[in-house]
């Protein structure tokens, strides 16, 4: 009988799944290979091959894989000094509150904050420009490109990794250090031996974690770059409203199933990497 109210007890959370992300994924599958008709097709894959496709993948990949880097180096480096604060100080209590906020501060909202900032017309713009005489955008319109969704996307990023990695570094067990000592090691031994190879697995899993959550970023970049469809969740926008009015669901589908084959091999490799880290924090 525990079994059973066990395994009911799972029922809401096997139907939420379900609901959210198995039926929208097959929907998805569905619409990549079924044509006008309603019957099935592979003509819809041949947009992979079209001018502009294969960039904006690669604008994608690259973008996803910098912003998660420097996320992740800089949110451990943050989350290391946090160590040095007491725990119920105002420094760790304002940098987990703003942490908690900021990595969930995106889309249209963090888009008009650049806008107001650093966009073309934005105050430190004017400002730099008066006061120095020095235009930013002297070069480009850097800011409306896949380049200038660099400092929003970190915006975020960094304190993502921040609630991802602190918990891990702080439950480094002290027993750890005191083991190293007792065999006549010194602090670089610990962080040699014990405390880098305790901590890789957490942070290439907050790493891979900080990439699927560029990869899959829309709204931000939909708001900051209205010319062209330079990143890959952008093209599936313009497959899905073209500006002859002739959008394609099936095409749509297939660049959405080209992502989803990317996030899947990432999920994977994050599923592997927590439980390595579980094996050593938990």
């Amino acid at each position: 009988m525990k079994r059973i109210r066990n395994m009911a007890s799972l029922v809401p959370f096997v139907v939420y799944v379900t609901m959210m992300f198995f039926v929208p994924t097959l929907l998805v599958a569905k619409s990549a290979f079924e044509s006008a008709d309603g019957g099935w097709t592979l003509a819809n894959l041949a947009i992979f091959s079209r001018p502009g496709v294969g960039s904006a993948f690669l604008n994608s990949l690259w973008l996803s894989l910098l912003t998660a880097l420097v996320g992740a180096v800089l949110g451990s480096i943050i989350s290391f000094a946090l160590l040095g604060c007491a725990p119920g100080g105002i420094i760790r209590r304002t940098v987990d509150s703003a942490s908690s906020t900021l990595s969930q501060f995106g889309g249209v909202m963090l888009a008009f904050a650049f806008i107001a900032t650093l966009g073309n017309q934005g105050m430190v713009t004017l400002f730099l420009r008066r006061a120095f005489h020095v235009d930013i955008y002297a070069g480009s319109m850097w800011l409306y490109t896949p380049r200038g969704l660099i400092l929003p996307y970190l915006f975020f990023q960094i304190p993502l990794m921040i609630i991802i990695f602190f918990p891990a570094i702080s439950r480094l067990s002290p027993q750890f250090a005191e083991a190293v000592a007792m065999l006549g090691g010194g602090r670089r031994d610990y962080w040699r031996y014990v405390g880098v190879p305790v901590l890789v697995p957490a942070f290439m899993g907050g790493f891979l974690l900080l990439f699927a959550n560029a990869f899959s970023a829309y709204a931000t970049a939909a708001a900051l770059i209205s010319q062209g469809s330079q990143i890959a969740p952008l093209q599936v926008r313009a497959a899905l409203i073209s500006e002859t009015g002739l959008g394609s669901g099936g095409e749509a589908g297939a660049l959405a199933m080209g992502m989803l084959g990317v996030m899947i091999v990432v999920v994977g490799a994050y599923a592997l990497v927590e439980r390595k880290a579980s094996t050593w924090i938990g």
